[in-house]
């Protein structure tokens, strides 16, 4: 039985955060003296493979600054890294740190409005692409005039691009780093936009400390000796970025690479060939494995020490398969691209209480406000919300700078010192946070509030049902109906017996009004590119539905 020592690793936590700090001195530089340690360990979707240390990360990363640098990039500057999970993007990110310019990671799913958008807003001036973002870049390049450059890497050519080999073997393998203060801006991460435009979250220079306590303690006290970390999360993403790829950097150990889609039976390959101990799976990827790979460790030799999810909630049903299937207790955690790694599980050091999203993590002051703003009442809903002044009275260093060019934005998610999430949760006698959803995904039915996540959870337990969303349909009679679109497991066919055995399924484990009135089987659920599901998507296409209905 795990003894509870939350509240005395909660009080010895002090926030020192220095100065003057770099990401990329933190990440690389002081790791690049022993030329023999291992930093990546990378895979292609074809076969090919690549080890490097961070000695050839930083080499490489003082050749690709020298090069941005003769491109007339500067401190403040932004570069586009439009890359999927490669060597050339943890290369890219740490020349633009020491060099004092802004990353601006996007993902290589977006399409050419998506990038469009996102390319104009942040103002990039170098874009880097490879092969699979090329297209899309194409597309729209004329009608970017404020992107001077573009660099391709791994083969991606046209005749306005730069090619990355040629640049790098040009430029020199020595660079001085430029002095930056913990404050000064390092990222711009867009927001996923599950609800209106995506926003540009400009991040310190600091927010990888900010980030930390909940990577330790989300890993079991990371780093023990052997830890390897892998995570599918797109580096273009908070979710690679700053729960995978620089925290490991950050304390010296091997972080996995892999280029290629998602598959269960791949991942847990990779997982067992790499000796992977720590991972990083969104819930959507875990129900995945669950489905096509039930008992994994009959197959596959893997040796996993920690687990963390995040992005949705995990929910009793996955949270028990990987404990008795992979002997892990999931450690859940809850953030955002303004302030990440707030709250979650550490399992071996405070207990894990299934289908809870865990305890503020240590260094962050975190409460659940009602609508007047005022701590919510134990067991009674609001919203999550983190102060800008942690425990020990120091500035919380996690939290973004501001939203880019959007002082409406920024002056919104503010209440005082508290920062809102707009997700909504409640929180027992011990402190643990229940994620109840987004705020925009509430609804009613029937009178009644309904939160998708209960519900989708529950729909998760039967055997026919891979993934499920819940939203709400439009009702003359009731205001709205639960409607719940499902993706079935493999060998599963829709059928109206099906349809029935679903909602006796959830009438009997759920209150009489929490079964879905209306079922839609459907091939795959719109999620964005963190792994999130689109309700508004769902939304918005049962109301037109609705509409076309009644014209008729």
């Amino acid at each position: 039985m795990t003894v509870d020592r939350y509240r005395e690793i909660c009080a010895r936590h002090r926030w020192n955060v220095p100065p003057d700090f770099n990401i990329s001195a933190a990440v690389c530089t002081r790791h690049a003296n022993d030329r023999t340690r291992p930093a990546m360990y990378w895979e292609d979707e074809s076969g090919a493979t690549a080890t490097l240390t961070f000695w050839d990360l930083q080499q490489q990363a003082n050749r690709c600054a020298n090069a941005l640098v003769a491109l007339g990039v500067g401190r403040g500057d932004k570069v586009a890294i439009m890359l999927p999970q490669r060597p050339e993007t943890a290369i890219a990110h740490i020349a633009c740190y020491q060099l004092g310019a802004v990353a601006v990671p996007l993902s290589f799913l977006f399409g050419p409005d998506a990038l469009e958008y996102r390319l104009q807003n942040s103002e990039a001036a170098v874009a880097i692409v490879d092969p699979a973002s090329l297209p899309n870049l194409s597309a729209i390049r004329d009608r970017l005039p404020g992107l001077h450059h573009a660099i391709g890497v791994a083969g991606a050519h046209e005749s306005w691009l730069l090619d990355w080999d040629r640049l790098l073997q040009k430029a020199s393998s020595g660079f001085s780093p430029v002095a930056t203060r913990a404050t000064d801006p390092a990222l711009l991460i867009y927001t996923s936009g599950t609800t209106g435009p995506p926003k540009g979250a400009l991040m310190p220079q600091q927010c990888l400390l900010g980030n930390l306590p909940g990577f330790v303690y989300s890993h079991n006290e990371f780093p023990q000796p052997g830890d390897v970390v892998w995570s599918p999360a797109d580096w273009a993403w908070t979710g690679g970025l700053m729960d995978a790829l620089l925290p490991t950097l950050y304390f010296g150990y091997p972080i996995v690479g892999y280029r290629g889609r998602f598959d269960p039976e791949r991942a847990l390959a990779l997982m067992a060939k790499y000796r992977v101990r720590n991972t990083f799976l969104f819930p959507t990827a875990l129900k995945m494995m669950m489905k096509a790979v039930p008992q994994p460790r009959e197959r596959y030799d893997v040796a996993m020490r920690s687990m963390m999810s995040a992005g949705e909630a995990v929910g009793t049903t996955v949270f028990g398969w990987a404990q008795e299937a992979l002997g892990l207790t999931i450690n859940e955690m809850f953030g955002q691209t303004e302030m990440n790694y707030i709250v979650g599980n550490s399992h071996a050091l405070w207990p894990a209480k299934p289908g809870s999203m865990g305890r503020p993590y240590p260094g962050h002051r975190i409460a659940v406000l009602n609508d007047e703003g005022q701590p919510s009442a134990a067991g009674e809903m609001g919203e999550v919300a983190v102060n800008r002044i942690a425990p020990d009275g120091a500035p919380d260093p996690v939290f973004f700078l501001e939203y880019f060019k959007n002082p409406e934005g920024t002056a919104k998610k503010f209440n005082g010192a508290w920062c809102h999430t707009g997700d909504l949760a409640t929180q027992d006698d011990d402190g643990y946070l229940w994620y109840q959803g987004r705020s925009d995904d509430m609804f009613k039915a029937a009178g009644y509030r309904i939160g998708p996540s209960e519900i989708e959870n529950c729909l998760v337990r039967h055997p026919a049902v891979a993934n499920a969303a819940i939203v709400p349909s439009p009702d003359e009679t009731r205001g709205n109906v639960i409607k719940a679109y499902i993706v079935l497991a493999p060998g599963h066919d829709p059928s109206p017996a099906l349809e029935e055995a679903i909602q006796h399924h959830v009438r009997k484990h759920l209150a009489p009004y929490e079964y879905p009135k209306e079922i839609e089987f459907i091939d795959a659920l719109p999620m964005t590119t963190t792994g999130k599901v689109q309700r508004g998507v769902l939304r918005q296409r049962e109301l037109e539905r609705k509409k076309r209905a009644i014209s008729r």
